[in-house]
């Protein structure tokens, strides 16, 4: 450890001299309150600094002390159902050591919980050969997650003890002779550097996707479990409550929700009904399988820059371990926010819109963690996944700008938010003319295997209905409605059926807030079928309006609102009644003819 002078204040940045024998990223103590910081830029002895806490009353002539370590986050049982900040500071446990709301300056409070008792049971056993990434033992850290403990990356060797019983984080529960580096005292916790992907043996494509519970997405717009997705849309369109319901409905094991930069009373939000939420997956709370970090706009916004980094390495631990992750990101603008203002006080030569030069390869280094991978292991195949989803916030709604196009370059899901569904309530309000999914090729064996060929051909219609009607909205505004043929007319109000009755959802139904594949399967064909008996009617010259008010319509606007028991059962009713009144229809147009 080496210990220096500041000589430069400016906010957040903090230039000390004396740092010679420091290193690019280490971890730094600044001041008498010993303000955590890391450090950018080395020129000689002169470091610039990061410092991710309030720097106001700092001045030069202040001492700065070096850690001798990157900035680095604590993996061990205790992460799930905890709310960090953005460098992994609990804050339950700095609300008990300070007494009060406000965060202050300069504690110290240690990421997991040194005290508490784990109960380990070893699933290794001593003379075993191991090596990283081998599992040890298991400890039940919540009811929906057994966190597996791992030999760090980076060892093997021959087991020389190993024991079971109730443990602390802190406790040596085996013992390694380490080829390499002699004997080794395992503890239940490891530390990681927070800028370096943890490894993996393989990375394999996607092939399976990640179920929502949302129809757009599922149906229309899917994202593979190990994909990449982004969210961008202006203010008010929805792109916090849409990665709330990703965070609360998707079929993954694990959840890291990172709030980076949103406003405080959004968080509050989640703190609130995480909680009371049933995981339709375990039937217990959602908070039993998540792991929030809040780092609000009102806090430092240094922290915002690690806050990312932070959450992502939590999540690739539990990827290691076998799990399905989902990494939520709320938002990469307010991210890239900060790495502008960091680069505007280093004095860098700014890019595009006073963005960094650098901002499109840190976008991808945070993208590029996602994947479906092999985990490290030599105890048979183990595999894991972990998908990013980050919102992204334009100002004004201007996908033009740096980071809408960084992301677009990276991510493979563009979910284009739309103010004006959002205003008529349209949620989610994901505009299906906008949006895209890379990732249709290669889900479509897991759909022709899982839901039948059926659902990729139906989903196609889907998509050509609604693009149709684009194209016929812009004639009926011309000359109106009533001067279109009466299979343009049928285009129209099947686009709407599907509009309204399919995409749309209602977040305060608890019925319909999530819906599963076979659902979403049963409501799409119900529609195309509609669409297809009423082509056939009108071509045996049945008239359009009658077909428009059959009795189905009403019943298909409340298909959505059928208990999850009864609606294989509702919706055969329905198909078949559907077929009954338009050959009514279509008879009565035969004998007219």
């Amino acid at each position: 450890m080496s210990s220096g002078t500041i000589v430069k204040v400016s906010g957040p940045l903090v230039v000390a001299t004396g740092l010679s024998d420091a290193n690019m990223a280490d971890v730094v103590r600044v001041g008498q309150q010993r303000l955590i910081g890391e450090i950018l830029t080395m020129n000689g002895d002169s470091a610039s600094i990061q410092v991710y806490e309030e720097t106001s009353g700092l001045g030069p002539g202040a001492a700065v002390e070096t850690t001798g370590s990157p900035l680095s986050v604590e993996l061990g049982p205790g992460l799930i159902e905890t709310i960090y900040d953005g460098i992994q500071r609990p804050l339950d446990g700095i609300l008990k050591k300070a007494g009060s709301n406000n965060l202050p300056r300069g504690v110290e409070v240690p990421a997991l919980d040194p005290e508490k008792k784990w109960d380990f049971v070893a699933a290794a056993k001593p003379g075993d050969r191991v090596s990283g990434g081998d599992v040890l033992g298991a400890v039940q850290e919540t009811s929906a997650v057994l966190h597996k403990i791992m030999v760090p990356p980076g060892l093997s060797g021959t087991l020389e003890s190993i024991r079971s019983g109730s443990f602390t984080i802190r406790d040596t529960v085996a013992v390694l002779t380490d080829d390499k580096k002699g004997r080794q005292e395992l503890t239940m916790v490891q530390k990681w550097p927070v800028r370096v992907g943890r490894p993996y043996k393989h990375k394999y494509p996607p092939k399976t996707p990640l179920l929502s519970g949302q129809r757009i997405v599922d149906a229309l717009f899917p994202v593979a479990k190990g994909g990449t997705a982004a969210i961008p849309g202006p203010f008010g369109s929805g792109k916090t409550v849409m990665q709330h319901q990703l965070a609360k409905w998707s079929d993954v094991d694990i959840v890291i929700y990172i709030g980076c930069g949103e406003r405080g009373n959004e968080m509050t939000d989640v703190l609130r009904e995480f909680p009371e939420l049933v995981d339709p997956r375990t039937g217990q709370s959602l908070m039993k399988r998540t792991v929030l970090i809040a780092n609000t706009s009102d806090m430092p916004v240094a922290a915002r820059e690690a806050s990312i980094y932070t959450g992502i390495t939590i999540a690739e631990y539990f990827r290691d371990m076998g799990y399905d992750v989902a990494v939520i990101a709320d938002s990469t603008s307010r991210w890239a926010e900060a790495l502008r203002e960091m680069s505007g006080r280093l004095e860098e030569m700014p890019g595009e819109e006073g963005y960094p030069a650098y901002l499109a390869s840190r976008l991808a280094q945070f993208y590029e963690r996602a994947g479906s991978v092999e985990c490290l292991t030599s105890q048979g195949e183990r595999r894991g996944s972990l998908t990013a989803v980050g919102a992204v916030s334009p100002p004004g709604g201007d996908l033009s700008e740096p980071v809408s196009q960084g992301t677009m370059r990276i991510v493979k899901v563009f979910w284009a938010l739309d103010s004006s569904l959002a205003y008529r309530r349209h949620f989610p309000a994901i505009n299906w003319l906008n949006s895209y999914s890379l990732y249709l090729d290669s889900l479509k064996p897991w759909y022709d295997e899982h839901l039948g060929p059926q659902f990729m051909e139906h989903r196609e219609k889907a998509m050509s209905i609604l693009q149709e009607e684009a194209s016929l909205n812009e004639i009926v505004q011309l000359v109106g409605k009533d001067s279109l043929s009466a299979a343009d007319q049928l285009t129209l109000e099947t686009a709407k059926m599907l509009r309204e009755d399919f995409l749309q959802q209602n977040g305060f139904l608890e019925v319909d807030w999530y819906s599963s594949y076979d659902r979403q399967d049963k409501m799409l064909s119900m529609i195309l079928e509609y669409d297809k008996l009423c082509r056939a009617a009108i071509e045996k010259g049945a008239p359009a309006a009658p077909l428009f008010a059959i009795p189905f319509r009403e019943r298909m606007g409340r298909a959505k609102t059928v208990p999850d028991a009864d609606y294989p059962a509702v919706y055969a009713d329905m198909a078949r009644e559907m077929a009954e009144q338009i050959d009514a229809i279509a008879a009565q147009g035969g004998e007219e003819l």
